[in-house]
């Protein structure tokens, strides 16, 4: 097994979050949001729930790799502050798929913090994260049955660009929001 060795520096904050990389410390909070179905069945063409911590650990190690060498890009934990504790994960990461170096910003929160804006707050500042990095556009990408996550896309400003089977290989409705 590879090592990420991510110290728990921040990359960013929000009101009421702080965004880190994950590390192996994290990965019983991995495994007990991505071991559920009601999150994994909105990820990749065939959703897959993690089945034990081995699968986290691996997973803590991808994602580390997500940030090299730019660290403008990754898949960080989203720790609520009042708690210290992980509710989710955002990402700011080249979409695969892409033909003209397009940047995704995606979430996945534990089913225990849906609804309290987390999603939201973090991918604004994921996406700040990026125009400030010289992004002229960022693109969310989102399974066509997740009303939800259309919904944070809209409360962040995004346009809707329609239904395309570009990226991921699968049908994906595809919004963007462009800077300034």
């Amino acid at each position: 097994m590879l090592t990420h060795n991510a110290s728990e520096t921040t990359v960013f904050e929000t009101e009421r979050l702080v965004v880190r990389p994950w590390t192996h410390d994290d990965a019983e909070d991995i495994l007990d949001t991505y071991s559920r179905m009601e999150v994994a069945r909105w990820l990749g063409a065939t959703p897959r729930p993690l089945e034990n911590l081995d699968e986290a650990h691996l997973v803590v190690d991808q994602w580390g790799g997500r940030s090299d060498p730019d660290p403008t890009y990754g898949v960080w934990c989203v720790v609520e502050r009042a708690s210290g504790r992980p509710v989710g994960t955002v990402l700011l990461v080249p979409l695969r798929g892409g033909t003209n170096g397009e940047v995704e910003v995606g979430w996945h929160l534990h089913p225990d913090h849906w609804g309290n804006g987390y999603a939201t707050e973090a991918a604004r500042a994921a996406i700040e994260r990026g125009f400030a990095a010289g992004l002229g556009e960022v693109l969310a990408v989102v399974n066509p049955d997740n009303d939800k996550s259309q919904a944070v896309c809209r409360r962040l400003g995004m346009e809707h660009l329609g239904l395309s089977e570009q990226y991921y290989g699968i049908p994906l409705e595809v919004f963007r929001t462009t800077r300034g």
